[in-house]
């Protein structure tokens, strides 16, 4: 019987199609149900988690999504520039590149042309591969790289390899320089000198732009501008580029000429406080900083103290004549060049008998400063002192300037006031010194030091009266005439006064047998015009003292200083005919 028959044969018989034992369901029914809910809750759970995506977190995934292609550019501002009083310029900025790399594609360049890329980075190929042996998407590979080598290594075409604009600082005036503009790190911050002092000011702000990339670091499209950048303030300082290289250049000279183990120097405007010039020997080429030392670095003018020696004993005289107990005739008895305090002895260099206070000064005798220091009460020194700026640190607003070595006065024993009234036991930086001296060059007058171009001259304390301060001016020409310890500091056509000193080096709290010789003085005399301090430290050839190391160096710096000012000579005396200075007393 065919298959069709018996089909229609069980219809006949009214057998339910579905209840045929070949379609009998014999899987459980809930098992099909479970199927179902299985089914329905995970569609469930793609709808709730759809609606967390789209709803609930979109910041998030459009922050993320915007991380992988979209950038945030920093556009650097430019340095301000530093210039002299005369709009010379010290420091500027010169566009540079940065040279980055994204690892991973350049690793995948031919090797000829990592070998180009490493010769024209200046590194080896090793070097090259082992920055680029990096994990991170983003590595610098150098920095500051002159404008024509980067546009080299942009014409290798080497995919992963960017350049960035940036900024390189540059110093005409190198080495002579150097200790007051400073320079600035690979960052363009300040780390010295001016640089670091004015930081906030010469920097700017710098800006920025978000911009879309491509896989390859290539910008496809500009976003927006988010902060425009703004160039930092160009500044003028006091100083003066022709004076700084006539000291410079002086100092050098007799640095080397004493086989010295340093020398400072600092020129200073008698009417405004000007800094006109600062220089320290060794010094370094801020250009090329490859080798430099901590030697070269020290801006001994700022941060090297000494025992200034005898170029104290003015101010211990103008306490004297100020407080009525001297005149510039009052005698005192040096004799015999020995004088006992305590335990403690004093010698004068030459033996004398009886010197009035004038040729205390000229002579340079301790005996006869301990004995006027003597006659005053400590706290009258120690104020006097104080109110010049001793044992604090000058407001200059420049780094590491110190403050030296003052003790108070309740601590002192009259030994050590006799020495400190002749520079012993005290300790002073050289820009200290040289504006304590603008008392006797200004008449009584103290005045803060600038190192920015004034408009106006600054307002003053006065610390000594008019009248003691042109004795005192009279009694320090005298130490650069016949018979006293500075002759070589003689200028033709200009009146010079100033004083020598000279000091024992203190090493481990003990004094050795190293000096410091220097010398402060200003010109010309009849209406003072310069000051200049000069400090000549170790010299081991042609002497140590003051008068012999340190006084010819001002004689040379200010003679040259005045004629390029144009001040008018106020001495008929047009030929200096050498002498031997007295020494002075230590």
């Amino acid at each position: 019987m065919s298959r069709s028959t018996t089909s229609r044969t069980a219809a006949g018989k009214g057998v339910p199609f579905l209840s045929s034992p070949l379609l009998a369901v014999k899987l459980p029914v809930w098992r099909s149900r479970l199927v179902l809910f299985l089914m329905f809750a995970a569609f469930v759970a793609l709808i709730a988690r759809a609606l967390w995506l789209q709803g609930m977190t979109t910041d998030f995934l459009q922050k993320q999504g915007a991380s992988r292609y979209a950038r945030t550019l920093e556009l650097p501002a430019t340095r301000g520039r530093i210039t002299d009083r005369n709009g010379q310029v010290l420091a500027s900025s010169v566009p540079v590149k940065a040279v980055w790399a994204i690892p991973d594609d350049v690793l995948e360049a031919p090797k000829e042309k990592i070998r180009a890329l490493a010769g024209l980075l200046e590194m080896s190929e090793a070097e090259l591969r082992k920055k680029l042996d990096s994990d991170r998407q983003f590595v610098y590979l150098k920095r500051q790289v002159e404008q024509e080598t980067a546009a080299k290594i942009v014409a290798l075409g080497i995919d992963g390899i960017e350049t960035r604009k940036e900024y390189k600082r540059f110093y005409p005036e190198g080495d002579a320089m150097a200790h007051v503009v400073g320079f600035t790190n690979v960052e363009d911050v300040g780390q010295e000198g001016i640089e670091l002092a004015s930081e906030k000011s010469l920097a700017g702000k710098t800006g920025s732009r978000r911009v879309i990339k491509d896989r390859l670091g290539r910008i496809v499209e500009d976003i927006e501008s988010i902060r425009e950048p703004h160039d930092g303030k160009d500044m003028t300082l006091s100083i003066d580029s022709k004076i700084q290289y006539i000291a410079f250049t002086h100092l050098k000279e007799a640095v080397e000429k004493h086989h010295a183990k340093a020398g400072a120097a600092v020129v200073l405007d008698v009417k405004t406080g000007e800094v006109l010039a600062l220089v320290n020997l060794p010094s370094y080429n801020p250009n090329d900083r490859s080798v430099l030392t901590g030697a070269q670095l020290r801006n001994r003018v700022m941060t090297d103290t000494f025992e200034p020696g005898s170029i104290m004993k003015p101010f211990t005289v103008a306490l004297a004549l100020e407080t009525g107990r001297v005149t510039p005739e009052t005698p005192f008895q040096t004799a015999p060049g020995v004088m006992m305090i305590g335990p403690s002895v004093i010698h004068d260099a030459h033996k004398e008998s009886v010197l009035t206070v004038a040729q205390v000064i000229q002579k340079s005798s301790n005996i006869g400063t301990a004995k006027m220091a003597l006659q005053m009460r400590p706290q009258e020194m120690w104020e006097m002192f104080t109110s010049l700026g001793f044992g604090q640190p000058p407001k200059l607003g420049f780094p590491g300037a110190v403050a030296g070595r003052l003790r108070n006065y309740k601590t002192w024993k009259p030994i050590e006031q006799a020495t400190m009234s002749f520079g012993h036991g005290v300790s002073v930086s050289l820009i200290q010194i040289a504006r304590a001296y603008t008392i006797f060059a200004r008449n009584g007058d103290l005045i803060p030091l600038s190192f920015q171009k004034l408009d106006a001259p600054p307002v003053g304390h006065r610390v000594i009266s008019e009248k003691v301060a042109t004795e005192l001016r009279n009694m320090m020409e005298t130490v650069t005439q016949p018979g006293g310890t500075a002759t070589q500091a003689r200028i033709a056509g200009y009146r010079v006064a100033g004083k020598t000193g000279t000091a024992h080096k203190v090493e481990g709290g003990k004094y050795v047998r190293k000096y410091v010789g220097d010398f402060v003085g200003f010109a010309p005399v009849s209406n003072p015009r310069v000051i200049v301090a000069v400090m000549i430290d170790e010299p081991t050839v042609g002497g140590y003292y003051g008068g012999v190391v340190a006084a010819p160096v001002f004689a040379a710096i200010t003679a040259n200083v005045l004629r390029s000012m144009n001040v008018p000579p106020d001495s008929s005396v047009t030929s200096i005919i050498p002498e031997t200075s007295v020494q002075e007393s230590m």
